[in-house]
């Protein structure tokens, strides 16, 4: 029997649905999975890869791409949406306030160039050796590795429009292994520094709600959000989300605006920044509402959970869309450039972590989490070493996130360089090492590279 409507977007979301279920399921009943804190979404992620190539499915991997991309937008827009400043856990010195942010910004700030510096080499180098690849190739590992699946994906979804065949499942490919390196070097090299007895305030036991991932019933847990809207008026979460919703329209209107303006290539590419464009948006209707005198009706903790959301559903769908064949072909340039950047990345990390004075494995564990997954890695990390979060590390990498956007920000444009204006590789390498250079000198001059005293 044919169905008078359509049902194809809404049973992908009902599958995508189903996969994070699987991962609740499982994350609460196999050991493996909780020793490593591997959160559902990615978990689910994995078995919908499995399941995709099956091929019992008759869903795509571009048409959970599509899902990927706009929840990857949405968990944007929400955030430019959620208000700031009102739920500081801790107080906090200046200097603090000032220092831990600063270092982790400066280490975000090494990361991104260093990955990209290390792709475009080895994309040279495959070039001398006979392997011709897109010149973009090795910069979609800070992509996957510093911003994430989301970032991975728009980029990638962009760069196949000027030419880089299968660049979105590339990059998605980059944002796993990322992934893999979060968790299974992360939380071993987190466990390490424990036993060696340099968590701030010792080693702290997992609680077995956070280790099964859920909360039982008779344990008050903290509420999602406010109310906002009379409920005799509207619902308080469709007014959060029609928020959502009006942002991504106007965005869209701006993209397409801009898009109408500026050559055919870079009209593509900037589709890849709707993310970018969508919070400056949210960010300018956060700030209207502020000045009309009814930002009050933003509610953050319902924003939060909006964001979460997507990011959750956006992670099940980037794994779930993955090609293995596609994977298969490039997996000799995939394997070495993601293991050489997870290597070096980890070594980074290490070694300036180990030149901080205070809440060193903290603040080591919460940004390596950041540079190889997400801010959600890294504050699963953090939760492993301060699982009541005493520290103010978890503050800090909200701050950080801040201090770091110029910095990321450049980078996301520059590594369009050759798509843009042309760039060889080799001279894109470059800036991204004069990049690099500049936030080694400032960790220098800060003195983030003396080793601490004993």
């Amino acid at each position: 029997m044919n169905s008078p409507f359509p049902f194809d977007g809404m049973l992908v979301f009902a599958f995508l649905s189903g996969l994070l279920l699987l991962g609740v399921l499982l994350r609460a009943k196999v050991g493996f999975l909780q020793r490593f804190l591997f959160p559902s979404c990615l978990i689910g992620g994995v078995f919908g890869l499995v399941l995709m190539h099956t091929g019992l499915l008759d869903i795509t991997a571009g048409t959970i791409e599509t899902f990927a991309y706009h929840f990857f937008n949405i968990s944007f827009i929400s955030v430019g949406l959620t208000r700031d400043g009102e739920d500081a856990a801790h107080p906090v010195s200046k200097k603090q306030m000032l220092k831990g942010p600063t270092w982790m910004a400066l280490i975000q700030g090494l990361t991104f160039p260093s990955q990209a510096v290390i792709g475009g080499l080895l994309v040279i180098a495959f070039g001398f050796a006979g392997l011709e690849l897109f010149p973009t190739f090795g910069f979609l590992v800070p992509s996957g590795f510093n911003e994430g699946p989301g970032q991975a994906l728009s980029i990638g979804k962009a760069w196949e429009g000027v030419g880089f065949t299968n660049a979105a499942t590339i990059g998605l490919t980059f944002a796993a292994v990322g992934y893999f390196f979060a968790f299974f070097v992360g939380v071993p090299l987190v466990n390490y520094g424990i036993r060696k007895g340099w968590a701030t305030f010792g080693s702290g036991e997992l609680s077995r709600d956070f280790l099964v991932g859920l909360l039982p019933k008779s344990r008050d847990s903290e509420t999602a959000g406010r109310l906002t809207i009379h409920t005799g008026n509207a619902e308080t979460l469709a007014f959060q989300a029609a928020l959502v919703g009006i942002v991504y329209g106007i965005t869209w209107a701006i993209v397409r605006l801009l898009g109408s303006v500026v050559p055919s290539d870079v009209a593509t590419i900037l589709w890849g920044f709707f993310f970018f464009f969508g919070l400056g948006t949210a960010y300018i209707l956060k700030g209207l509402m502020k000045a009309v005198g009814i930002v009050h009706l933003v509610d953050p903790g319902i924003q939060r959970r909006i964001t979460g959301w997507s990011v959750d559903y956006l992670i099940v769908a980037t794994v779930a869309a993955i090609q293995m064949k596609i994977v298969w072909d490039y997996i000799l340039p995939i394997s070495v450039i993601a293991i050489a950047n997870g290597i070096i990345t980890t070594l980074i990390v290490i070694y300036f972590g180990k030149r901080l004075e205070a809440f060193g494995l903290e603040r080591s564990a919460a940004i390596f989490g950041t540079v190889t997954g997400t801010v959600s890695c890294g504050l699963l990390l953090l939760r492993i070493v301060d699982p009541e979060f005493k520290t103010p590390v978890a503050f800090e990498i909200a701050v950080m996130n801040i201090f770091v956007l110029p910095i990321v920000g450049g980078c996301t444009v520059l590594v369009n360089a050759p798509l843009w204006w042309g760039w060889s590789v080799g001279l894109t390498v470059l800036v991204f090492a004069a990049i690099l250079s500049v936030c080694l000198l400032l960790l220098k001059l800060l003195g983030f590279t003396q080793m601490k005293k004993a």
